[in-house]
């Protein structure tokens, strides 16, 4: 059976929705034709050159990090970036980016980071609210026409919650104005200030129906000017966001847990650095795969006894230590999205089955290469 390049497209957008992507990242298809066959996938955290030698004809070269990012006006087959894109052009191979986008995932980058760790991910350290697209209409009506408002906006749509129609909030009080010249009320009279006994009506709606409902509200109010408030609601979290918080099934020591991540992450020149009282017991953890010192205020609110990321400074890291007991491992970038790959292979694998072969490429793409022993000067 023939893979389509967009075949695998659509499985990982599935896994790793584009709209996950922060503003300023470049994700999806780089280059490669989605309606060409696909013979191979190899999943790298870098698209570099090693790594794209190792891409089959017709294969798909799966990259965390975006190659083409900031600043890029030419693809020259001169320049590194354009010589890696015509390498694969040349091949009949593709390259894919699945970024920040993947980091937010569920499952994502600092899932597959606490897997290796053996934590059990028990929430998002730094959540992504959903779309706004539901609204609260607050209403303020006489209590005579309370019954017949509450109708009009149900028959335009609003009170929908799940599988109950017609719901409503009510709670009485009293409403004051002022008619002023020009004015022509329906209640009071002008100069005078009026008060009124008014029910304040709450209901929900979809935001796509904010016409429909403000025109039932005008139809069935009784007021010139209705009184009225239209507020944009956030949907709670639903699992997405950067990093995650999770737990050890046993406490360890703080330097055990730090010798267990130098074990099952890749070794690097960068190695594993930590922060913290060797002895101290850790149960719970906060991770984040790639640079993370953004999320060292959420980790410490987090209740976490340690957090691990990568490319932690020196400024903020102390600062933290100071003001927070939380623990710091700081490992290399490169390893702590490395487990990644395997997530994404295993996604792939599961869904084509023997149709389409996946590795994952174990290529160091580590910037740093060179390591001096301690006892050199």
């Amino acid at each position: 059976m023939s893979v389509k390049l967009a075949d695998v497209i659509a499985v990982l957008d599935a896994a790793y929705p584009p709209g996950l992507a922060q503003s300023w990242d470049s994700v999806g298809l780089v280059c490669g034709d989605p309606d060409e066959a696909v013979e191979s996938v190899t999943v790298a955290v870098d698209a570099t050159a090693d790594v794209a030698a190792t891409v089959g004809p017709r294969g798909l070269l799966l990259a965390h990090h975006p190659l083409l990012l900031r600043g890029v006006d030419t693809v020259a087959v001169s320049t590194p970036k354009g010589g890696l894109i015509h390498q694969l052009i040349r091949a009949g191979a593709a390259l894919f980016t699945a970024h920040t986008n993947a980091d937010s995932a569920n499952p994502g980058v600092s899932d597959a980071l606490a897997e290796v760790l053996g934590l059990t991910v028990e929430a998002v350290l730094d959540p992504i609210a959903a779309r706004q697209d539901t609204d609260k209409w607050v209403i303020f009506v006489p209590a005579a026409d309370a019954e017949a408002v509450r109708a009009a906006v149900f028959a335009a749509g609003a009170g929908h919650i799940g599988d109950y129609s017609h719901c409503s909030w009510s709670v009485a009080g009293t409403g004051q104005f002022l008619p002023l010249d020009g004015a022509s009320p329906a209640i009071g009279t002008v100069g005078a200030i009026e008060r009124v006994s008014e029910d304040r009506v709450e209901v929900v709606a979809p935001a796509r129906l904010r016409g429909q409902v403000l025109a039932a509200i005008r139809a069935a109010h009784p007021y010139e000017e209705p009184a009225f408030d239209v507020v944009s609601l956030a949907s709670p979290p639903d699992g997405v966001g950067i990093g995650r918080i999770g737990s050890l099934p046993e406490p360890l020591p703080f330097v055990d847990f730090v010798a267990r991540v130098n074990a099952v992450l890749p070794q690097t020149t960068w190695g594993v650095r930590a922060a913290g009282d060797p002895d101290a017991p850790v149960s719970r953890v906060a991770v984040c795969g790639g640079a993370g010192d953004s999320l060292l205020g959420a980790a410490a609110a987090a209740g976490v006894d340690a957090y691990l990321t990568a490319d932690l400074r020196h400024h903020p890291a102390d600062e933290h230590r100071r003001a927070s007991g939380v623990a710091l491992i700081d490992v290399a970038h490169w390893a702590s999205e490395y487990p990644w790959c395997t997530q994404a292979a295993t996604l792939l694998r599961n869904h084509f089955g023997g149709a389409l072969p996946v590795t994952v490429c174990e290529r160091r793409t580590d910037p740093w290469n060179i390591e001096l022993s301690k006892g050199m000067p």
